[in-house]
């Protein structure tokens, strides 16, 4: 059978993998009395919550003569790790693009990996029902993208195909009156444009993995593309290790995909995708070889994290309370799981204490991370995400972004403010026909750490606001975008009460409601001034012997701040941490007892006004 290997790629939400969704339906992957969930190929429920791809997938189409592989990548730069893995599987890409939305962020960066692989792109413009769709400015915006990208000339001659995904229609012309009810113009647009493999089956055998699964059963799990050769179960091989070494073992499992089902194989030829297993610590780049004729492809480069976090075992009076998994050993088992699947991910163990610091791709990877761990039963304590600096010819350097925002006219005066705040340099300022204006950012990776909500509040939820890492630059001094706030700090232990929470409505926003558990040292609200308070939410009323008319009216207080964990790691700064547990997300300081923090707070002033009293003595000195 014929070989086609391809990968989906696109910004969020432009209807990826809806699209794979309709290839699997109008293929025939489905037996016609299926019940079959839409988005299929988010299998995670983080996936389907969100609305958004985490994990890169393949999956596998027969159509006509040809085995169609498609891998379904994610359209978040977070989790770029995973696309930039797959471009050495394929041959050729679909990029799909909004037809009103346009080129993003993130399609430039994904894209970007594709022209540098050489690979033969397809556009498909999605949503082409849309009532604003713009098909053929969308296709010209495309163009200039590859130009700006390097595309060559090949790369520039790519073909269009408009389509609607969600409708299951396709076809060659941008009007919307010529939709086809079906997607063969996608098919055969693939088997036209894309190359085949052209790789040799008859060769010495050459396999690299390019992504990884984690099984009980038979351990971790290699899944790429046969470069060269054959491979067969119960194989003896030999495996060209990342350190140059070379060791020898079994294929215990080979595995293909037909449809959504990973099934096993006896043995599969150069070119196809397949999954293999015999190797506990097979890793992503290493290459599977004929023993005796080892010969290792070129390591496969994947950008470095950009973002770090310390995650700590449950240290609040809280601890053991609402998880099943609290120690060290457990938390410590569950990041080295997610490492042996997230090759992207990095964690490091603080020397004998009960810390880890994961490093990621930036807050979405780590907070999916949380997320999924939370719903595991785990408790645990996390820092303030921090920008990964490096020193670079002796420099120190730290992360920027490539920032593009859409935002309605009348609230864009408020975000370039908030964004010169956050040391943020605008590149450019496009004013769109319905009324919103498009602004191109540059902005160190740190400034938008905690944007997020301050954004939305600033465009009163009509702004979108999309970002790509761009490269690392001198750092900038000073710090940037911190919050401006302080916080309201329990110091008491017990649970908050109506009275108490009263007395403290006009001091600021409350995170908690009546009957909330606290502790000394929570944090349960946000001050109206810049500096931290310390308040008593668990005071009751005192009881007296006199009545007086209105005294016991009912109190109505006002609706506290949900916080969820994406807003709490935003929102908390250097001396707090965010506490997570199954069922609650807690804002907390650093240090509980408010002497204690009171003291530290006073040492810490101290060392910074010496300092400055030096630094103005040696410049007297020196004058």
């Amino acid at each position: 059978m014929n070989i086609k290997n391809i990968a989906i790629i696109a910004h969020v939400d432009h209807g990826k993998t809806t699209l794979v969704d309709q290839l699997l339906r109008q293929a025939g992957t489905f037996r016609e009395n299926e019940a079959v969930a839409d988005r299929v190929m988010d299998s995670n429920d983080l996936e389907r919550e969100r609305g958004i791809t985490i994990l890169a997938k393949n999956t596998a189409i027969d159509y006509k003569d040809y085995r169609i592989n498609i891998l379904d990548t994610p359209g978040h730069a977070d989790f770029a790790g995973e696309v930039e893995r797959i471009m050495n599987m394929v041959d050729g890409v679909l990029l799909v693009v909004d037809a009103y939305e346009g080129t993003m962020p993130q399609t430039r960066f994904v894209l970007k990996k594709a022209l540098e692989q050489k690979l033969t792109p397809i556009v498909v413009v999605n949503k082409i029902d849309r009532p604003a769709a713009r098909p053929e400015e969308v296709v010209d915006e495309v163009l200039e993208l590859f130009i700006e990208l390097g595309a060559d000339d090949d790369q520039l001659e790519f073909p269009v195909v408009y389509c609607s995904a969600l409708n299951g229609t396709a076809s060659l012309s941008s009007d919307p009156a010529d939709q086809e009810e079906n997607m063969e113009a996608i098919f055969e647009s693939i088997l036209e444009n894309i190359p085949d493999p052209g790789m040799d089956p008859n060769g010495t055998l050459q396999f690299q993995p390019a992504l990884l699964d984690y099984n009980d059963y038979v351990g971790r799990i290699g899944i790429g593309r046969i470069v060269r050769g054959t491979i067969n179960v119960n194989q003896m091989v030999s495996i060209c290790r990342l350190d140059g070494s070379t060791q020898q073992f079994r294929i215990t499992k080979l595995f293909g995909f037909l449809g959504l089902k990973r099934v096993e194989i006896e043995s599969a030829q150069a070119g196809d995708i397949v999954a293999i297993a015999g190797l506990p610590d097979i890793n992503v780049g290493e290459t599977v070889c004929e023993i005796g004729k080892e010969e290792a492809l070129p390591i496969l480069h994947i950008d470095e994290p950009t973002l770090k976090m310390t995650f700590s075992t449950n240290s609040s009076p809280f601890s053991g309370q609402e998880g099943k998994h609290v120690t060290a050993s457990k938390i410590d088992e569950r990041l080295y799981k997610e490492i042996q699947r997230d090759v992207s991910l990095l964690v490091e163990r603080v020397g004998t204490k009960e810390e880890w610091v994961v490093s990621g791709r930036g807050e979405l990877h780590l907070s999916i991370l949380l997320e999924n761990m939370r719903r595991e039963g785990f408790e645990l304590e996390v820092s303030k995400p921090e920008v990964i600096i490096r020193e670079i010819d002796g420099v120190l350097c730290e992360p920027y972004e490539y920032v593009q925002i859409e935002a309605p006219e009348e609230h864009v005066g408020s975000v370039i403010e908030a964004m010169g705040y956050r040391k943020g340099q605008l590149q450019n300022m496009i004013h769109n026909e319905n009324g919103q204006v498009r602004l191109i950012y540059d902005v160190p990776s740190r400034a938008l750490i905690g944007f997020m909500t301050e954004f939305l509040t600033l465009t009163k939820g009509y702004g979108i606001i999309n970002h790509t890492f761009s490269e690392y630059r001198p750092m900038e001094k000073g710090s940037v975008g911190e919050r401006k706030n302080g916080a309201l700090v329990s110091m008491e232990n017990g649970k908050a009460t109506n009275y108490g929470l009263m007395g403290l409505e006009d001091r600021g926003i409350m995170f908690i409601e009546p009957g909330a558990p606290v502790y000394e040292g929570m944090i349960v609200g946000e001050n109206n001034k810049d500096l931290d308070l310390a308040v008593n939410v668990t005071r009751a009323k005192q009881l007296t012997n006199c009545r007086s008319a209105g005294k016991d009216n009912t109190v109505v207080l006002k609706k506290p701040r949900l916080i969820t964990l994406e807003y709490a790691l935003e929102y908390i700064n250097e001396d707090e941490l965010v506490e997570i547990t199954p069922t609650s997300v807690r804002l907390r300081k650093k240090i509980l007892d408010t002497n204690e923090r009171k003291k530290f707070d006073k040492r810490k002033n101290t060392l910074i006004n010496n300092y400055f009293l030096t630094q103005s003595m040696k410049k007297i000195l020196l004058h």
